[in-house]
C-alpha cells in the first residue's frame, strides 16, 4: 500500500491525527527533502526510515520504491509542505504504482492553493490551478496570453524572486485593472492576503521588497462574462499565440476562423509581426 500524505504548509498544528498515525505505521517514508522533513517527523516523534524522492531523481528512485512495494512493504509519500504532487514530484511513482495494482490511499490535509482560494474573496465555483508560470519571460507571457479569456479564477504558485516579474507580465497581458490576490506565508506568523488590482499589487510589492519573501500564491479573477454574452476575442492576441506554434499562412487562416476577421488582413498582420 502507498499512502499520499499531506503535511502542514507552515503551522505544525495543521498536521492531521490520521497523517501522524499513518506515518508512524509505514515501513518507509519517501520525502522530497529528507532534511526538511526530519524536522516535521521529529516534532511528532515519528521515527521511520526515509528515502529521498525529488524532481531530479524520481525516475531512478521510483524503481527502488516499487521494489519495496512488490515485497509487501507499506510506504508513505510526503513533500516539503502541503499535498504531494500539487506542483511537487510523485506523479510518475503514483502512475506506475496504480498500473501495478498497488493500492494508493490519500491522506488529505493542507494545500496552499485551496487555502488561498478559500480566503481570497474571488469566485470559487470554477477555478483552474496553473502551478508555476514558465521562468522565461517570453514563455511566461505566451502562457498568460493563452489564459487571457479564461473565465475561471486562475491560481498560480510563485517564488519570491519572481513575484515582481510575474505581476508585471500579468499587468502587461491581463491588464492592470484585473482584480487579483497575493496570498503569502499562509498559516505562518507573517501571513498576508492582499486583495486589489494587478496594477496596485505590482506597485505595492515593488515599493516593499521585505514583503516579497516567503511562499506565494497569486490568484487572478477570470475574465468577466455576462450571461448570454460571448467573449470579445482580440484577433491580435489570437494571432500571436498561433504564430508561436504554426507556420504564418496556417496561423492566419486559423485565426480568421476563430475571430471572424478577414484572412487576408490577418495574413498582412502576421507578415508585419514576423518582420518585427
Amino acid at each position: 500500500m502507498l499512502y499520499v500524505v499531506a503535511t502542514p504548509i507552515g503551522n505544525m498544528q495543521d498536521m492531521t491525527l490520521r497523517a501522524i498515525e499513518v506515518l508512524k505505521s509505514v515501513d518507509k517514508i519517501a520525502a522530497e527533502d529528507t532534511r526538511h522533513s526530519k524536522t516535521l517527523l521529529n516534532h511528532f516523534m515519528i521515527n521511520r526510515p526515509m528515502i529521498s524522492l525529488h524532481e531530479f531523481n524520481e525516475r531512478e528512485c521510483m524503481d527502488m520504491l516499487l521494489e519495496h512495494l512488490d515485497k509487501g512493504e507499506t510506504l508513505a509519500l510526503i513533500c516539503d509542505a502541503g499535498t504531494p504532487l500539487i506542483s511537487d514530484p510523485g506523479y510518475h511513482l503514483i502512475k506506475e504504482a496504480k498500473a501495478r495494482g498497488v493500492k494508493v490511499v490519500p491522506i488529505p490535509g493542507a494545500c496552499a492553493a485551496i487555502a488561498a482560494l478559500s480566503v481570497a474573496g474571488l469566485p470559487t465555483d470554477h477555478f483552474v490551478f496553473e502551478g508555476f508560470l514558465p521562468a522565461r519571460q517570453e514563455a511566461c507571457r505566451a502562457r498568460l496570453k493563452e489564459l487571457l479569456y479564461e473565465t475561471r479564477t486562475l491560481i498560480f504558485y510563485e517564488a519570491p524572486h519572481r513575484l515582481l516579474d510575474s505581476l508585471q507580465a500579468m499587468v502587461d497581458v491581463l491588464g492592470a485593472d484585473r482584480v487579483a490576490v497575493v496570498a503569502r506565508e499562509l498559516t505562518k506568523i507573517h501571513e498576508s492576503v492582499i486583495y486589489s488590482t494587478l496594477g496596485e499589487l505590482l506597485e505595492q510589492y515593488s515599493a516593499h521588497p521585505d514583503k516579497q519573501r516567503g511562499e506565494i500564491v497569486i490568484l487572478v479573477h477570470g475574465t468577466e462574462q455576462k450571461s448570454g454574452e460571448s467573449i470579445l476575442i482580440n484577433p491580435d492576441h489570437v494571432l500571436d499565440v498561433l504564430l508561436e506554434e504554426l507556420p504564418l499562412k496556417q496561423a492566419a487562416a486559423l485565426a480568421a476562423k476563430i475571430t471572424g476577421e478577414r484572412k487576408n488582413a490577418l495574413y498582412e498582420k502576421a507578415l508585419g509581426k514576423k518582420g518585427e
